[in-house]
């Protein structure tokens, strides 16, 4: 289980091939990639802060909780923070298991709770404009799945 917060950029096939280089004996790999999406269009870039500690520690336990419900041989979550333009990898989720569908179910929960649960605030600035991006009840609807 590895929990990585940072601001600079990431490789996402890089890091994929590392992390699935030491999963031994599993039979799955799922990875999830987000990115940052310009979907009103206009958008010049993304802030996102988050406070140090506390953030790793909430993405630990949610890690921890996937491992308690999935028989993971591991797991990978990668967030950015900062500045980030359009297009950017924001964040990135693996996780491993003997089944897929363990591995599947598992990324998608680690989805949908860092989606939801994360204590990451993102601003979108659009020319002279900046706002703070609201929760969205699709994602609060995505975590009723894992109740």
């Amino acid at each position: 289980m590895e929990v990585r917060v940072q601001e600079a950029a990431f490789d996402f096939g890089a890091e994929a091939n590392a992390f699935a280089a030491c999963q031994t004996g599993m039979g799955a790999v799922v990875t999830f990639t987000g990115i940052v999406r310009d979907l009103a269009g206009g958008l010049d870039h993304m802030t996102i802060e988050h406070y140090p500690g506390m953030t790793e520690r909430a993405l630990r336990g949610i890690a921890e909780e996937a491992h308690e419900r999935w028989d993971l041989g591991g797991s990978l979550i990668i967030h950015r923070y900062g500045r980030l333009d359009p297009d950017e990898m924001i964040m990135m989720v693996a996780a491993a298991s003997r089944h897929r569908k363990d591995a599947f179910e598992a990324a998608m929960f680690l989805m949908d709770y860092l989606k939801s649960r994360a204590p990451f605030w993102k601003k979108e600035v659009t020319g002279d404009r900046a706002a703070w991006v609201e929760a969205r009840e699709a994602d609060e609807e995505a975590l009723k799945l894992w109740e």
